[in-house]
């Protein structure tokens, strides 16, 4: 519908919510002109939508999965098991938008980065 390539998709039924991530370099084909792209997409599907722009650097990644809040910093850590951590912080403002409306934010987060990047938790501070 759009042009742009879509890398995952997340279904959130209890919030009415498609969260579409989109190989980098293809966000604005999939807004389109002032929106009117994923204007018609949210019509069509009859739910809200959301995208966001995938990155193979784990660090833009996260920024860009935590969007619109302003992270002071990104660090991941591996620890010696092979388990991957991210720790993000942020303002009190901006920890509230990450974490979203009952954690839903978070854990969209959470999800996506386990399967692009194997990032097992996201932890905020």
């Amino acid at each position: 519908m759009t042009g742009a390539t879509v890398k995952d998709c997340l279904v959130d039924e209890e919030n009415g919510k498609l969260t579409f991530l989109v190989k980098s370099g293809d966000m604005g084909l999939a807004i389109g002109k002032r929106g009117s792209t994923v204007t018609k997409v949210q019509k069509t599907v009859d739910k809200g939508v959301e995208v966001i722009e995938h990155s193979e650097d784990q660090v833009e990644f996260i920024n860009n999965l935590m969007a619109p809040a302003k992270l002071r910093s990104v660090k991941i850590l591996q620890k010696e098991n092979g388990e991957k951590i991210a720790t993000i912080q942020a303002d009190s403002r901006n920890k509230r938008t990450a974490i979203g409306k009952g954690g839903q934010n978070i854990e969209r987060a959470r999800v996506l980065a386990k399967r692009q990047h194997n990032i097992n938790d996201i932890i905020i501070k």
